[in-house]
């Protein structure tokens, strides 16, 4: 079991910046994926920014440029750097982990409560 709390949201004018941080549970040096989701009231949940085992990062097209996301397996810590925020980026985001596990050979998700972030001026 991995327990993923996420940090850093709030309310911010167009334009600017947020830095959320996923604090997990567990290592997650091994973790095969750890990404951000997002999700608006009425709309589906959707992936951000995802980042692998090897350090390769994935974007959506409408953040490329914009946001950047890393990790400090030290820290057992996930972050997605916010810049040049737009209204549209409003939603909860959502910490993300794929881990497999090796013993029953099995992939499991696991998912953080969320954080609001609202770019409003």
């Amino acid at each position: 079991q991995v327990q993923l709390v996420e940090s850093g949201g709030g309310l911010v004018q167009p334009g600017g910046s947020l830095r959320l941080s996923c604090a997990a549970s567990k290592s997650i040096s091994d973790m095969y994926l750890m990404g951000w989701y997002r999700q608006a009231p009425g709309q589906q949940r959707d992936m951000v920014a995802a980042i692998s085992s090897s350090g390769t990062a994935d974007y959506v097209h409408s953040v490329k440029g914009r946001f950047t996301i890393s990790k400090d397996n030290a820290k057992n810590t996930v972050y997605l750097q916010m810049n040049s925020l737009k209204p549209e980026d409003t939603a909860v985001y959502y910490c993300y982990s794929r881990s497999h596990d090796p013993t029953s050979m099995t992939f499991r998700n696991y998912w953080g409560q969320g954080t609001q972030v609202t770019v409003s001026s």
